[in-house]
């Protein structure tokens, strides 16, 4: 979407006109609200012109004009000038009667940079009849409306005194799941299904339950009141499959978006109901399996990548190997799931694990090398929790693969080089004492497919050799 035209800069000429502390004219805002009344509410009806004759094209100058307020809105005080003047009810108006698609899309921005302000957002909020015709706009056909009513409402659900309001009021309408859902299976408008991703992940992070009717609602469909230009026969969605498809499509041009539709993803196996979705989807889970399988082996954090990557993709990583870890434990008999069919899974574990120890050893020759500022050693602090948590989720993973490794798959794995005595000691040296049992286990298993190694590992770790 092209950038908004810049806001007129001429200071206002009558005493007292001025916005606020601003240099914006009350009079030219008033005059573009009336204006905007009155493309909505033409004094003179033509009875000869048809439904098809209605506008649906702004003028080019009144296009400019609510562009600009679009762009003042952004302070505070315009804002609430603008809220003085009773503009989200002519913004009401505009959404019930425009046929114009770029006029509900800047109305919509409008009010999105008016929510901003907290007690605007209140106001906005509790707006019964204001707050169900804006849901109704994400059953809009025009991308750019959507893309603007879903930042309004991840403004909103990000403000903690109205958040639970939004969470109310969108579980009490049926229609705003499916209409989310057909937004993730059939877009390619990236940075609308970011958004949408947003708005998803906020929602199911406020909100167990609304989490839990969403999980449902594939198998035990409610029937929400119909909206004139909502999609026209909805399929039958359910969650995971339009998770995934969204997921498809900003993988490759959005790293944020990616990280943010796995955190849906991760946040689905938080309850049980949510892995149930995953792993007894008519596939068993195999579409999810590979594009996670996909991401960590061939994407994200590859030989060819430098070891602070690992830094970078922190989030992304722990979201996934989450989900990975409860469909393994879980899915045990699926063919997809067997050994001999993840050995790379194995090695992209261990160059993850090996990765972060080079971003450590970096973190403490920094530390070394400069006395670091408080906010700095907070900044650090916070990299050492991410990194922990990827850690932790890693080592849990890779513990309960070891474990399911037999000869076989233990030798393909000596192969294809994805085990060896450096790879296995990083293994060990992270697992170690935690995760005893596991490698224990797995050392019988590589005694006999390589003694020799088996031998030179228990040297390199003495607690291993007692226990033998």
């Amino acid at each position: 979407m092209d950038r908004n035209p810049s806001p007129p800069s001429s200071e206002a000429e009558e005493e007292g006109d001025a916005v606020g502390n601003t240099v914006y004219s009350k009079h030219w805002l008033f005059s573009i609200l009336t204006r905007l009344i009155e493309v909505i509410s033409p004094e003179k009806t033509e009875p000869s012109v048809s439904p098809e004759g209605i506008q649906t094209e702004l003028d080019e100058e009144m296009e400019n004009d609510i562009c600009k307020v679009w762009d003042m809105s952004m302070d505070e005080d315009v804002a609430l000038f603008l809220q003085e003047f009773n503009a989200p009810d002519i913004f009401m108006g505009v959404f019930a009667k425009s046929k114009c698609p770029r006029l509900t899309e800047i109305c919509v921005g409008i009010l999105g940079n008016m929510a901003c302000f907290q007690d605007i957002c209140m106001s906005i909020s509790k707006d019964e009849n204001l707050g169900q015709v804006l849901l109704q706009r994400l059953c809009d056909s025009d991308s750019p409306t959507l893309l603007e009513t879903s930042r309004l409402l991840l403004t909103c659900l990000s403000q903690p005194e109205v958040a639970s309001v939004w969470v109310e009021r969108i579980r009490e309408n049926p229609s705003v799941y499916d209409c989310v859902c057909f937004i993730m299976s059939s877009s390619t408008n990236v940075e609308l299904l970011v958004k949408v991703g947003e708005v998803v992940d906020k929602l199911f992070d406020l909100d167990e339950e609304l989490m839990l009717n969403w999980i449902k609602n594939g198998t035990c469909r409610s029937v929400g009141p119909s909206v004139d230009d909502s999609p026209e026969e909805l399929p039958d969605f359910k969650i995971v499959p339009c998770i995934l498809e969204a997921a498809k499509q900003v993988r490759s041009d959005n790293p944020e978006g990616l990280d943010v539709y796995m955190h849906i993803l991760q946040l689905l196996t938080t309850v049980d109901e949510g892995i149930q979705a995953i792993v007894q989807a008519p596939d068993g889970g195999k579409e999810t399996w590979s594009l996670l399988y996909d991401l960590i082996c061939h994407e994200l954090c590859q030989p060819d990548d430098p070891p602070i990557i690992v830094q970078e993709q922190k989030t992304v990583l722990a979201s996934i190997l989450s989900v990975l870890s409860a469909m393994f434990a879980s899915q045990s008999e699926q063919e997809y799931i067997k050994m001999r069919k993840n050995m790379p899974l194995i090695g992209s574990l261990i160059r993850i694990l090996q990765y972060m120890e080079g971003c450590g050893k970096r973190s403490v020759d920094n530390s070394k090398d400069s006395e670091q500022q408080e906010t700095g050693r907070a900044d650090l602090n916070e990299e050492d929790f991410h990194l922990k948590i990827l850690k932790d989720i890693c080592c849990e993973l890779l513990s309960n693969m070891l474990q399911e490794l037999t000869k076989e798959n233990t030798l393909e794995g000596l192969h294809q080089g994805h085990l060896n005595e450096q790879t296995c000691s990083c293994a060990f040296q992270n697992l170690l004492p935690l995760y005893f049992t596991s490698v224990e286990s797995f050392l019988e298993v590589l005694r006999e497919a390589d003694q020799t190694l088996a031998d030179n590992l228990e040297k390199r770790f003495p607690s291993l050799k007692v226990h033998a």
